[in-house]
C-alpha cells in the first residue's frame, strides 16, 4: 500500500547489533480497550545509540552519486565528516520508508567513509513505533547508476555510551541526555578516524521491513541565531531565540576535564524570575540536562528535539571559562517551509499577530508528520491533522505531508478497522470523533488535488470504516453505545459547555448528539466520495438525518439537545448540524436560533472545537460575528493566546486552562484556513488550476487586506480596501 513503491529489489543487508540477535519482535498492536498484556522489554537495550562507519573507495570519476537509506528507529547520515540527512518519517514496519539523497557533491574519487548515527529509542509511545526490537538500518550507495556499497557483515559499529539517560519526559516521549564528552568518539564521522577496535555489524537476514521510497522529503536542518544572549553571572547565561521554535540548542565547549555544565530549556520564563528558564515545563516536559566536559575542545550535539524558546546555562565549577558565548546558536528543524510561499498582513494588527502565530505553530509543530505538539507527545492525531493538513498545504503549497497522513491512518486499519486515532506510532489510542472525520480528509485531499487514482486505493478503506460504525447502529440507524472508543466530543473536558451525556475513555453508553452528528458528517461524506467514482449505493442520509432531528432536535428551543433524554443544548450539540445540514425543514428560522446561540456562548468549547463553529457559521453565512470571534480578546480567544505572549498557538485559549497546556499546538491553526476560504474567498477549482477566483466577505472591523499565495502557474495576488478588492493572477 506505500505511496511510491518501486519494487526496489535491496542487495544490501539488514545490519544491526548483535544484542538485538535471537529477539523476535514484540507485537504493540492491539485495540486500545482489548485485554493486553504489553511484553517486557530489556531496559539495557533501550536509549540505544549505535555509531555505524564504512569506509570505501571510488577508483575512477564519476558524474552522479546517491545513498538510499533507513533505520529503525531513527538515523542521522553522515558521509566524510559533512551531514546529509535524518529519518525515515516514523511508520509502520509493514510500510516502512526509506530516503534516498543525491551525494554527487560529497563524494571524492578515492577514498571516502560513511558515517551513521543509529538510534533505537525502545520506548512504546507516539513517536516512533519502537519498542518492539526491530533495531538496525540498511543502505545502498550508487555511482552512475552502479552499485558501489552495501551494507553488510563488513560494516563496523560500536555502541556509544556518551548519551547517558537523563530520565524520559513527556508521554514516554524521550530520554534525556546526559552527554558525556569523555565517552563521546570524538572525529568518528571523519575518514581519518581510526576504527580499527571497532567491532563488525550483525546481519539479520530475517528482518520483516517491507521498505518503500518515503513521499515526503526529509526534514529541514539550519541554524538560527539568538535574538539575545544575557549573561546573569560568570558562567550562567540565558539565551532568548525570540519564538517557540524544535531543534536542538548546539555551542562549543572548553573547560577543565569533568567540569559539569547544566542546561536547561523551555517556553517561557519562571514567573517570579525572569532571568530564570521555567524547565520544568507546564507542558509535563522537564528539560533538565548535563554536559561533563572532556578536558578539549566539546562540541554539544543532542541526538532528540525539543520545543523551546529559552535555554538557560550554568557552569557547576566556580571561576569557569568553558562557555563560548559566540558558539550560542540553535539547529532548527522542520519540514520544509517556504514563508513566502502564502503572505498576509491586513490593517489590524491583532488580525495580522495571530496569522503569525498560526503560521509558527504550523511552522514549527510539522515535522515528519502533522504533530499535535513537537514536544510533550509528538505524535500525528487524526483529529489535529484534519486541521493541521489543510493549514499546512494552504501555507506550502505541498501536498505530499497531507497524503502521506491519509495512508499513515488508513494503514491502522491493519489493528483495527476503524482506524487509530494516532498513527503511525506503537501508543494504542483510539477515538471515535476522530476516525469519523477520516472520509472528509480524504475528500479534501481530492478537492486539493484531482488525484482520483489515490482515492480509488484508498476506497476499500472508506466501505471498512463505514462496516466498523454499522455495529453500532440501532434500529433507526443511530449509533448508540459505541463503547470500544474513547468519545470525546471536545478536549479538555472542562471546554464541552456542560455536554449533557456520561463520556469516560473506557465507556460511553446511549445515544448522544455529536457522535451521530459525525457519524452523519460521514455518510454524506462517502456518498460524495461515491459520486466521485462512480460507485452505486443506497443513499440513507434522508433516513439517518430523520432519526437524528427525531432524537435531538428540540422544537420548543428550536434547537438540538446532547443526547436523548436531555433538555441541554450546548454549543457543540448546535455546531454539527449546522455544519453538516442536519436541521429541519423550516431552515432559516432555526439557523438563525442556532447562530444567536453562538453569538451568546462564543467560544465555550476547546480551540479545536472552534474550527467547526467558525465553519458552521461561515455556512450559514455569517461573516461578521467570525470576524467578531477572531478578533475577540475574551478568555477563550486567540487574542488571549497574543496578550499571555504566544509566538505560536497554544494548545487552548490560556496557559492557565489546562493543566499540562502544550505551547506550540499546530491544531489551533484554524484562522489560516478561514481568512483564506471563508474571508477572503479564495475560490479554486483544483481539477481546473487555471479556474481561480475570489468571493470575500470581509466585514468593516477590517480595512485593508494584503494577501500573496504561489500556485502551480505562478503567484496570486490579492488586495482588499474599503469595501473593494482586486485580484492579479498568473
Amino acid at each position: 500500500m506505500g505511496l511510491i513503491d518501486l519494487d526496489k529489489i535491496w542487495r544490501g543487508k539488514w545490519i544491526m547489533d548483535a544484542d538485538f540477535h535471537g529477539l523476535l519482535p514484540i507485537n504493540l498492536f492491539h485495540k486500545e480497550l482489548e485485554e493486553f498484556e504489553q511484553p517486557e522489554h530489556r531496559e539495557d537495550l533501550k536509549n540505544h545509540h549505535m555509531l555505524i562507519r564504512k569506509k570505501f573507495v571510488i577508483d575512477q570519476s564519476f558524474q552522479r552519486a546517491k545513498i538510499d537509506i533507513t533505520a529503525d528507529d531513527y538515523y542521522k547520515l553522515s558521509i566524510n565528516g559533512k551531514f546529509v540527512g535524518q529519518g525515515p518519517a516514523p511508520a509502520y514496519y509493514f510500510n516502512y520508508y526509506y530516503n534516498s539523497y543525491d551525494i554527487s557533491d560529497l563524494l571524492k574519487q578515492g577514498e571516502n567513509v560513511i558515517a551513521v548515527h543509529l538510534y533505537y529509542q525502545g520506548l512504546v509511545n507516539r513517536v516512533w513505533n519502537s519498542g518492539d526490537y526491530r533495531q538496525g538500518m540498511i543502505a545502498e550507495l550508487f555511482v552512475d547508476e552502479r552499485l558501489l556499497l552495501a551494507t553488510d557483515s563488513n560494516w563496523k559499529y560500536k555502541i556509544t555510551k556518551a548519551y547517558k539517560s537523563g530520565g524520559i519526559t513527556g508521554y514516554k516521549t524521550q530520554y534525556l541526555e546526559n552527554i558525556d564528552f569523555n565517552l563521546l568518539e570524538k572525529g568518528w564521522k571523519g575518514i581519518n578516524y581510526n576504527d580499527s577496535d571497532w567491532e563488525r555489524v550483525f546481519v539479520h537476514y530475517s528482518d520483516d521491513h517491507k521498505l518503500y521510497l518515503q513521499p515526503t522529503p526529509s526534514v529541514e536542518i539550519y541554524e538560527k541565531e539568538a535574538r539575545l544572549i544575557k549573561k546573569l553571572a560568570e558562567g550562567h547565561y540565558l539565551i532568548d531565540f525570540g519564538q517557540e521554535i524544535t531543534g536542538q540548542y548546539i555551542m562549543e565547549l572548553e573547560g577543565k576535564r569533568g567540569e559539569v555544565i547544566e542546561i536547561r530549556h523551555g517556553e517561557e520564563l519562571l514567573a517570579d524570575n525572569e532571568n530564570r528558564v521555567r524547565y520544568n515545563m507546564r507542558s509535563n516536559c522537564k528539560y533538565q540536562e548535563y554536559l561533563t566536559l572532556s578536558g578539549g575542545k566539546d562540541e554539544l550535539e543532542f541526538f532528540d528535539y525539543k520545543a523551546f524558546r529559552y535555554v538557560e546555562i550554568k557552569t557547576l565549577v566556580k571561576n569557569s571559562s568553558a562557555l563560548k558565548n559566540k558558539s550560542f546558536k540553535a539547529l532548527v528543524r522542520h519540514y520544509p517551509f517556504d514563508d513566502k510561499h502564502t503572505q498576509f498582513e491586513s490593517s489590524s494588527q491583532l488580525l495580522n499577530d495571530i496569522w503569525r502565530i498560526c503560521k509558527n505553530s504550523v511552522k514549527y509543530g510539522v515535522q515528519e508528520g502533522c504533530l499535535d505538539c513537537p514536544g510533550r507527545e509528538k505524535g500525528q492525531y487524526l483529529g489535529d491533522t484534519v486541521i493541521t493538513g489543510v493549514s499546512h498545504f494552504y501555507l506550502t503549497g505541498d501536498l505530499r505531508l497531507y497524503k502521506k497522513a491519509i495512508q499513515d491512518f488508513a494503514l491502522s486499519s491493519h489493528i483495527s478497522a476503524g482506524l487509530m486515532a494516532v498513527a503511525p506510532g506503537g501508543f494504542m489510542q483510539e477515538i471515535a470523533d476522530y476516525s469519523l472525520q477520516w472520509p472528509s480528509f480524504l475528500l479534501r485531499y481530492y478537492q486539493f488535488s484531482a488525484d482520483q487514482e489515490f482515492l480509488s486505493e484508498m476506497y476499500p478503506i472508506v466501505e471498512k470504516l463505514l462496516e466498523y460504525f454499522k455495529r453500532f447502529q440501532r434500529e433507526d440507524g443511530l449509533l448508540e453505545d459505541v463503547s470500544e472508543k474513547w468519545n470525546l466530543v471536545d478536549w479538555p473536558e472542562e471546554f464541552r459547555d456542560d455536554y449533557d451525556f456520561p463520556l469516560t475513555r473506557s465507556a460511553s453508553r446511549g445515544c448522544h448528539n455529536l457522535i451521530n452528528a459525525l457519524f452523519l458528517g460521514m455518510v454524506k461524506t462517502i456518498n460524495q466520495l461515491r459520486d466521485i467514482l462512480g460507485v452505486e449505493y443506497e443513499n440513507r442520509f434522508g433516513k439517518l438525518k430523520s432519526a437524528f432531528i427525531k432524537s435531538f432536535y428540540n422544537k420548543k428551543k428550536k434547537l438540538f439537545v446532547d443526547a436523548e433524554g436531555s433538555l441541554h443544548s450546548s454549543l457543540h450539540a448546535n455546531v454539527l448540524p449546522l455544519l453538516y445540514d442536519l436541521i429541519p425543514e423550516e431552515k432559516e428560522d432555526i439557523e438563525d436560533t442556532i447562530v444567536n446561540l453562538i453569538r451568546k456562548k462564543r467560544f465555550s468549547c476547546g480551540v479545536y472545537m472552534a474550527y467547526y463553529v467558525l465553519k458552521a457559521l461561515s455556512k450559514a453565512g455569517e461573516y461578521s460575528l467570525i470576524v467578531d470571534l477572531l478578533l475577540s480578546e475574551d478568555k477563550h480567544s486567540w487574542g488571549n493566546m497574543i496578550k499571555e505572549g504566544a509566538s505560536t498557538c497554544f494548545e487552548v485559549w490560556g496557559k492557565e486552562q489546562k493543566w499540562n497546556t502544550s505551547l506550540c499546538h499546530p491544531w489551533a491553526s484554524a484562522p489560516v484556513i478561514v481568512i483564506i476560504e471563508d474571508l477572503i474567498g479564495l475560490k479554486l477549482s483544483w481539477a481546473d488550476r487555471q479556474k481561480i477566483e475570489f468571493e470575500p466577505h470581509i466585514s468593516d472591523e477590517v480595512k485593508k487586506i494584503n494577501f500573496k499565495i504561489k500556485t502551480d502557474s505562478g503567484e496570486i495576488e490579492f488586495e482588499y480596501k474599503n469595501g473593494r478588492h482586486k485580484a492579479k493572477f498568473p
